[in-house]
């Protein structure tokens, strides 16, 4: 039989040796129940996710790319009753406790056994091991989730200093719709950045986190105002704030809508920019909080916006446009029974960009992004008509055959390799017999056109155009010379750039530097400039062009319809194919390049005589008109005043020569012939005409319309 003693020492050996089992149960529990938790390491390297973002080429912001909308700010940039809102409501011991509250946690606890509650009590510091190791940690309410997350916790503490800690919280949580860190959500909420944010607007964006949903100002507003008074009511209660002061801010009224629009300035621009982006960085660009500043002119891109709307406007109100209206369009969208694939409505594009760099200044690939996503600027292949014949004109200058070089325009049979005939027209269907190939570009005729790319050669037509930008595959067919391959409206845009600028290409690009998160430049694009014609032949061809303008195909539309001054020297081409299912204008000034476009998804006639110069160009007008000008009408835009200089016309290099000419039979001028039919020619060197006009070539070559 054992004495007292002996039995009390037993029993306590006993008990010591239970609790040491149980202790060594429970660290092996805990260190199996944490084996994915993160490592420390982990933990001191980890960086929140984080969007990047796209500016315009002057810095102003155009949109967010990413999964989490975030944008870190630092505590010491915020006012002092920011971070005091969220210790109130969230954890007012969180500069006393090491990661876990006692207090606090003791309340949950009773509250859960006493059915008073479902939980709470988490620090922030919990809260914050939550959100940065979601997928180690989780959200469901479970034991097992807590004890993981006090794990966490605990490293948090050791690693970071309070003031990190907090900081690293406000900048990680989630504000509801999308955004996290407290600066999206201010810009979002407010309009304004985290550190201009007053008492009232700070309890409330701390309130949001809690239940994101539920609070949302946007969805429940009471709910919303409630909590925003009880965070300042605890304010109160900390010391950080007055009663009076809290009593002045119920006051204040909250947000019901976004403070910042959702629409992005150019969608089709930024996809295509977002494009490019993850060939290069990945899943990088979306959670690295990238900085990419690209070529955007943002009043360029407004005022391409207005001008297309117009020429969709115009467009659908001619005479015989028999298609579903864009309106029809949005109307059956937005019916119970919405029957969209029968509706057809006119689409088109603009693109605009630097013609000495290449940098895109404006780009619209369709009528709306929202239903359509296709960017027709990049990606559509469409027939490009008349556009397509300054390649065939450059080819014959190259060639040093001048633009007083005369061609019969007259009918023109080609036997096909199917046997049959082809017999092309003008689109006037009226053959105006010889003319010089400068009027025949400047009045686009057809069969001139088709002529002169037999005298130089299909093949050469087609090289041409190939080294001038287009990529497009081009069959050398005798249709070829005026416009039936189809070609992406981007390379159109690429090749008339070797006109403006002196011979040299230059490649569209719409990116001019990307940076990482600490403000490193990572990617910093060259523009990419070839040289494909002697510059002489560029300048003759620059001539021909302003001819069009001044006194073709696109004058009216760009001089009278559009108002466009004639001190700012323009030059380009209108495009039409046949039965009018494409209308192009490609056209430039010294220092700026457009493109504007319009037509079927389907190709079909958009309207009877539909054409380039009555579509298309006056659109172009419009915008160069506004970019160079301004629109004081355009209340609130970006474009009320001029967006670039009115530049110099285009000067005449040194190797050109001159002669006085006569426009009509292409010859020197002389007392003989009409005074007012004189023009000065430009020559390359060599190419100059010896004869002169006389009496006789007055009849032989009096052309309709010219004389």
């Amino acid at each position: 039989m054992f004495k007292k003693t002996d039995d009390s020492r037993t029993f306590l050996y006993v008990l010591l040796t239970l609790v040491g089992i149980c202790a060594g149960l429970t660290i092996g529990s805990w260190k199996n129940l944490c084996s994915d938790c993160p490592s420390v390491a982990q933990i001191r390297t980890f960086e929140s996710d984080q969007t990047s973002k796209l500016f315009s080429h002057d810095g102003q912001l155009l949109v967010e790319i990413g999964i989490e909308r975030r944008t870190p700010v630092s505590l010491e940039t915020l006012p002092e009753h920011v971070y005091q809102a969220f210790i109130a409501v969230e954890d007012k011991r969180f500069y006393q406790h090491r990661g876990i509250d006692p207090l606090g946690l003791t309340r949950a606890v009773l509250g859960v056994l006493t059915g008073r509650n479902r939980g709470g009590g988490s620090t922030i510091t919990q809260q914050l091991a939550r959100n940065m190791f979601e997928d180690q940690i989780g959200f469901e309410r479970r034991v097992i989730r807590k004890l993981k997350e006090l794990q966490v916790a605990f490293d948090l503490e050791s690693s970071y200093t309070k003031d990190e800690i907090l900081e690293a919280y406000i900048n990680e949580i989630n504000y509801g719709h999308g955004w996290w860190g407290i600066q999206t959500a201010s810009r979002n909420y407010y309009g304004k950045n985290a550190s201009e944010l007053d008492v009232a607007e700070a309890a409330l964006l701390a309130s949001i986190p809690n239940r994101p949903a539920f609070y949302s100002p946007f969805v429940n507003p009471k709910n919303a105002e409630s909590r925003r008074n009880l965070v300042l009511s605890r304010m109160v209660q900390e010391g950080f704030i007055s009663e009076n002061e809290a009593d002045s801010y119920t006051q204040m009224p909250i947000p019901t809508e976004r403070a910042t629009p959702t629409n992005t300035a150019a969608p089709y621009f930024e996809e295509w920019v977002r494009q490019i982006l993850d060939d290069r960085f990945g899943s990088k660009l979306y959670t690295s909080g990238l900085r990419i500043f690209t070529t955007l002119d943002v009043g360029m891109q407004e005022a391409a916006e207005l001008s297309m709307k117009e020429g969709w406007d115009r467009i659908e109100a001619r005479p015989g446009f028999e298609h579903a209206k864009f309106a029809d369009y949005q109307q059956a969208m937005a019916s119970e029974n919405p029957q969209v694939d029968s509706m057809k409505y006119v689409q088109g594009l603009l693109v605009a960009l630097d013609p000495w760099t290449g940098g895109v200044r404006a780009m619209i690939g369709g009528r709306d992004f929202r239903f359509s996503k296709f960017n027709r600027a990049t990606q559509a292949l469409r027939q490009a008509g008349s556009g397509f014949k300054p390649f065939v004109y450059t080819t014959a200058i190259a060639n040093r055959i001048p633009p007083n070089f005369v061609i019969v325009d007259a009918p023109v049979v080609t036997l096909q390799v199917d046997g049959t005939e082809w017999r092309p027209s003008n689109y006037t269907e009226v053959f105006e017999g010889p003319m010089t190939i400068r009027t025949g570009l400047q009045k686009s005729q057809n069969i001139v056109a088709i002529k002169l790319a037999d005298v130089v050669g299909l093949e050469s037509v087609v090289q041409t155009a190939r080294r001038m930008g287009i990529r497009s595959e081009i069959e050398p067919f005798p249709s070829t010379a005026i416009g039936a391959a189809e070609v992406i409206p981007l390379e159109m845009a690429e090749a008339y750039s070797s006109f403006s600028n002196e011979g040299t290409k230059v490649r569209p690009f719409p990116i001019l530097k990307v940076e990482d998160s600490q403000g490193r430049t990572i990617w910093d694009p060259r523009p990419e400039r070839t040289q494909v014609l002697d510059p002489l032949v560029a300048r003759i061809m620059v001539s021909m062009l302003q001819n069009v303008v001044e006194a073709g195909t696109g004058a009216t539309a760009i001089r009278v319809v559009a108002g466009l001054p004639t001190e700012v020297a323009a030059a380009g081409k209108t495009g039409t194919t046949n039965d009018a299912t494409d209308v192009w204008f490609n056209g430039f000034t010294p220092n700026l390049l457009a493109t504007v476009w319009f037509g079927m998804d389907i190709p079909e006639e958009i309207r009877p005589l539909a054409t380039g110069g009555g579509d298309a160009a006056p659109v172009w007008g419009n915008f160069m008109r506004r970019v160079y000008y301004g629109d004081p009408n355009a209340e609130g835009s970006s474009f009320q005043t001029p967006l670039l200089p009115i530049p110099e016309p285009w000067p005449v290099p040194e190797g050109l020569s001159t002669r006085q000419i006569d426009r009509t039979s292409g010859k020197r001028s002389s007392e003989w012939c009409p005074q007012n039919n004189q023009i000065m020619e430009l020559f390359l060197p060599g190419t100059e005409p010896e004869e002169y006009c006389d009496t006789e070539d007055i009849s032989r070559f009096r052309i309709p319309g010219i004389n």
